[in-house]
């Protein structure tokens, strides 16, 4: 004699059963979208309060408040301060350093890559929220050493790095005569950190047109260009 089903279990065979996969990816993407808009707000609220208060006088507290979070979701996404700075640098300044060891091999003149590059940084960086993280760095950097340091790692290694090889490759070219220039490749991107700490000090006394700067200053090492 066969068992007749129970009443419940014959409603749960002949209800629609859900994809198992479907199911759980959904709301696990969901969470996840959820974490990134989360971490995200965080990094935003982050910039805003060191660029207003400085490394040192900014509290957890205040970019939990800025972020619309709880003190405690910061520590879902960051151990401290020192690592949601380091994550502000890499998204926001890393980047764009990232560019000049990513340019191709030239086929104009090495002076036009230089200064489209060293052009579109300037642009990038003077007057905007990168500017404005330079020069924290630049004041503050020698009351956190552990904090230049990863500055220097990810920013600046590498952005002398780049320039370096491009004045080598002047050098072989003929383009640049001065071959002691490549032991300091500082000198060829002096003018954007002269132009960033210009803009906060004394821009309201004497604007600088940076980019003008920038062809002035590679005119002196490539000399200057002829025209017809």
């Amino acid at each position: 004699m066969t068992k007749k089903p129970t009443k419940a279990a014959a409603a749960k065979a002949a209800s629609p059963q859900p994809e198992a996969d479907g199911e759980a990816a959904a709301p696990a993407s969901s969470r996840a979208t959820r974490a990134a808009e989360r971490r995200d707000a965080i990094v935003e609220a982050a910039m805003e309060e060191f660029i207003a208060r400085g490394f040192a006088a900014t509290r957890l507290d205040d970019i939990a408040k800025r972020a619309g979070v709880a003190k405690g979701t910061i520590y879902l996404h960051f151990k401290d301060k020192e690592s949601m700075f380091e994550e502000l640098v890499r998204t926001v300044i890393v980047p764009v350093v990232a560019r000049l060891n990513a340019l191709p091999p030239p086929t104009g003149s090495v002076r036009d890559l230089i200064e489209t590059f060293a052009g579109n940084f300037l642009k990038e960086v003077i007057g905007t929220r990168r500017g404005d993280l330079v020069r924290l760095i630049v004041a503050e950097g020698p009351r956190f050493p552990s904090v230049a340091d990863f500055y220097y790692r990810e920013v600046v290694s590498r952005g002398i790095a780049g320039m370096r090889a491009l004045i080598e490759l002047g050098v072989a070219r003929g383009e640049i005569h001065q071959k002691n220039l490549a032991r300091y490749p500082q000198i060829l991107i002096a003018p954007a950190m002269i132009a960033v700490i210009w803009q906060s000090l004394f821009a309201r006394h004497a604007p600088l047109d940076a980019q003008d700067m920038l062809r002035v200053h590679l005119d002196l090492i490539f000399g200057e260009r002829r025209t017809t």
